[in-house]
C-alpha cells in the first residue's frame, strides 16, 4: 500500500446508518462518552501535573522576582529597569515570559495582593504554568488523533509521564519562563507533525508558522535560537530530487519568519541597552562547546534512571523501524528533541538543582516515548504487550523511587527562594537604613529579585544579572576590576557577602571591607567571611551601631531560622517596596512553634 493510498483509507468517512434513521441508545451514550474522553484525558493530565507541584507550595525561585520586578517597572511607566532609578539593563532573558506578567498586572491578577486567598504573586504565574501544561497536553491530542483511534490515551499517559519528573514540575512551576518555553516547542513539533503527515511539509503556511515558533522559542529562552533550524532539518529527511527547489524557498521563507521578530527585537535591544545579548548572558559567559561538553546529557540518563532511559530507546527504535505510515511524523518530534539535547550540551552548567535547562528534553522525549509506546502496544501480539507492559514497570520502578527521593530532597532545601530574598534583604536592609535613619543607601548583593520587589535602597548586582558593568567584569573573570569598583566607586552603604561569591569575586578578602565597614550580622561560612556590614561612614555613634546590630540579630537571624524551617513558605499578601515588616508564618504551619519569636516590628 502507497502512502497516499493509506492516508487515504485511514481518512475514509466510517459507514453512517440509515439516512434518517435515530442512532441505537447505547452508541448515542459512546458517541458522548467518546467526545468527553479527550478533554477528560487533559484535565486529569494536568491535574496529576498540578498535585505534584502542590509539593512544593509557594516556592518561586529568585531568579523569577527579578522578571517580576522588571513587569513591576514596565507597566508603572519607568521602562525596563529593575527598580526606579536604576540604569536601563536587560536583566531578563525571557521578553516572552515578561509580557505575560505585565499583562497580568495590567488588568489586575499580578502584583496586587490576594486572590482566593493566595497572594497573586505566587497564583499568577504558577495559574500561566498549569494553563501551559494543559496546553501541552492538549496539543498532545492534536497530533494523536491524526494517527490513533484512542488518541485520548496520549494526553492523559503524557500528563502522567510528565507529572512524575521532579525536574518539570519544579522548574514549570518556579515562576520562570519553562512552561511557556516547553508549550512553544510542542506547538512547533505538532505543527511539523501534522504538516507531514497531511503532506503540507512544503507550504508557505507551515513555513512561516515554524520559523514564527521558532522566533517565540528564541525570544523565550536565549538557547531557543537553535529551533530555527527544526524545519530545515525536518525538509532534509524529506526532500527528493523533484523538491529540493520548493525545499530551498520554502527554507527561506521560514528563516524570514524567524529572523524578522527575533532581528527586530535584537535591534530594540542595542538601541535601548547598547549591547546585542542580555546582561544574564553576558554575565553568564557562554563559551564554545568542548568535547567533555557534549558527554552533559548523561547527566539527565542518570537521572531518569539508564535502564528507563534504554528501554524508551529501543521501543523508539521498533516504532520507526516497524515503518509505521506516520513515521515521519514522529521524526518531526525527534528533530527538535535532538536540538535539546544538542543545546543542553552547549549551555554552560547552571548551579541550581534539578536540572532547570532541561524542560525541552522533558516534553519532546516524553511525548516521542509516549507515541512510540502506544504505537508499539496497538500493533503487537497479547504476548509481546505482555513484556512490553512488563518491562515497563520494572524499568520505571527505580526511577519513581529516584524521582520520589529527588522530590523530597527539594521540598527539605530548595533553590534560593524568591521570598527569603524580599525578607532577608529587602525588609531586612530596609530596617537597617530604617534604624540609622538613612533616606538614602545602597546595598551590594548576589541574589537580588526578591529584594527587588522590597526594597528602598539602590541595589548593586554583584552577580551581574542587572548590572551591565559587572556583567562585563563576570565574563572577563577580573576579579581586581570587581573589588575596585565596589571598594573605589560604587562604595555602596551596605555589603552582603557570602560563598560562593565571597571567593567567587575576591570581595569578602579585600582589606577594604573590614577597613571601611563594620561587620551587623556575621559569621564565618565554609571558612569564608559571610554576612552584612555597614559603611563605618553612615554609623555616628557606637550607640548606633549596637543598636542595628542588635536590630539584625532579631530580624535577620529570624529570617535566617525560619527559611530553614519554613522552605516553601510565601512572604506576606504583597510585596512592595520600602517594606520593613517580616511576613507571618502562613496560617497551618505546624512547624511555626519551632521558630524564634516574632520581631516586635510593623509591617509597612
Amino acid at each position: 500500500m502507497t502512502l497516499a493510498s493509506a492516508r487515504k483509507a485511514r481518512s475514509a468517512p466510517e459507514p453512517q446508518s440509515a439516512e434518517g434513521a435515530d442512532p441505537p441508545r447505547g452508541d448515542s451514550r459512546r458517541g458522548r462518552l467518546a467526545a468527553l474522553a479527550p478533554a477528560a484525558s487533559v484535565a486529569v493530565g494536568t491535574a496529576l501535573i498540578g498535585l505534584h507541584a502542590s509539593l512544593y507550595g509557594n516556592w518561586l525561585i529568585d531568579d523569577s522576582a527579578i522578571t517580576f520586578a522588571y513587569a513591576r517597572s514596565v507597566t508603572e511607566g519607568l521602562g525596563p529597569v529593575v527598580q526606579p532609578g536604576a540604569a536601563a539593563v536587560e536583566g531578563y532573558s525571557n521578553p516572552t515570559w515578561l509580557l505575560l506578567l505585565m499583562l497580568g498586572r495590567v488588568v489586575g491578577l499580578f502584583d496586587h495582593g490576594m486572590i482566593f486567598g493566595v497572594p497573586d504573586y505566587v497564583l499568577f504565574p504558577k495559574a500561566l504554568a498549569l494553563l501551559c501544561c494543559a496546553g501541552i497536553l492538549a496539543l498532545s491530542y492534536v497530533a494523536a488523533r491524526r494517527v490513533f483511534a484512542r488518541a485520548w490515551v496520549v494526553p492523559l499517559a503524557l500528563g502522567a509521564v510528565l507529572a512524575a519528573v521532579p525536574s518539570f514540575v519544579i522548574w514549570s512551576f518556579s515562576g520562570l519562563e519553562n512552561p511557556l518555553y516547553g508549550l512553544v516547542l510542542t506547538a512547533q513539533a505538532v505543527l511539523l507533525f501534522r504538516a507531514v503527515l497531511d503532506n503540507r511539509l512544503l507550504t508557505t503556511k507551515i513555513a512561516v508558522g515554524a520559523g514564527v515558533l521558532a522566533a517565540l522559542a528564541a525570544l523565550t529562552r536565549p538557547e531557543g535560537l537553535i529551533y530555527a533550524g527544526t524545519y530545515p532539518l525536518l525538509l532534509l529527511t524529506q526532500v527528493r530530487r523533484t523538491t529540493w527547489l520548493p525545499s530551498l524557498r520554502r527554507c527561506v521563507e521560514s528563516t524570514l519568519a524567524f529572523a524578522v521578530p527575533v532581528g527586530g527585537y535584537f535591534l530594540w535591544r542595542f538601541v535601548t541597552f547598547g549591547q546585542w545579548l542580555s546582561s544574564p548572558s553576558i554575565a553568564k559567559a557562554q563559551d564554545l562547546p568542548t568535547v567533555s561538553d557534549l558527554t552533559r546529557p548523561g547527566e539527565l540518563v542518570s537521572y531518569a534512571g539508564a535502564l528507563a532511559v534504554l528501554l524508551v530507546v529501543a521501543v523508539l527504535a521498533v516504532a520507526l523501524t516497524r515503518a509505521p505510515w506516520w513515521r515521519p511524523g514522529l521524526l518531526a518530534v525527534l528533530v527538535p528533541l535532538g536540538l535539546a539535547v544538542l543545546a543542553y550540551a552547549v549551555l554552560e552548567p547552571d548551579w541550581m538543582e534539578q536540572y532547570r535547562f532541561a524542560t525541552p528534553i522533558w516534553v519532546l522525549g516524553s511525548l516521542a516515548a509516549v507515541l512510540a509506546v502506544v504505537e508499539v502496544l496497538r500493533t503487537a501480539s497479547v504476548r509481546a504487550r505482555a513484556w512490553l507492559v512488563t518491562a515497563l514497570v520494572a524499568a520505571l520502578l527505580p526511577t519513581s523511587a529516584a524521582f520520589a527521593e529527588s522530590s523530597e530532597e527539594f521540598q527539605a532545601q530548595p533553590n534560593i527562594t524568591a521570598c527569603y530574598v524580599a525578607d532577608r534583604f529587602g525588609r531586612v536592609f530596609n530596617g537597617y537604613a530604617d534604624v540609622l535613619g538613612l533616606e538614602e543607601a545602597s546595598l551590594l548583593l548576589p541574589d537580588l529579585g526578591g529584594a527587588a520587589m522590597t526594597s528602598r535602597l539602590t541595589l548593586i548586582d554583584m552577580a551581574g544579572l542587572t548590572h551591565a558593568g559587572f556583567a562585563e567584569m563576570a565574563r572577563d573573570g577580573d576579579r581586581r576590576a570587581q573589588v575596585d569598583y565596589v571598594y573605589g566607586q560604587a562604595k555602596p552603604t551596605f555589603v552582603h557577602v557570602r560563598e560562593p561569591w565571597s571567593s567567587g569575586t575576591g570581595l569578602g578578602w579585600d582589606p577594604r571591607l573590614k577597613r571601611d565597614y563594620y561587620p551587623i550580622h556575621f559569621d564565618v561560612y565554609q571558612g569564608a567571611p559571610h554576612g552584612d556590614w555597614v559603611r563605618k561612614s553612615v554609623v555616628s555613634t557606637p550607640e548606633l551601631l549596637a543598636e542595628v546590630r542588635d536590630y539584625a540579630d532579631r530580624e535577620a537571624a529570624w529570617v535566617e531560622d525560619r527559611a530553614g524551617v519554613s522552605p516553601l513558605r510565601e512572604c506576606g499578601p504583597t510585596l512592595r517596596r520600602g517594606q520593613t515588616g517580616l511576613s507571618e508564618p502562613p496560617p497551618g504551619d505546624q512547624r511555626s512553634d519551632q521558630l524564634p519569636a516574632r520581631p516586635e516590628a510593623a509591617a509597612r
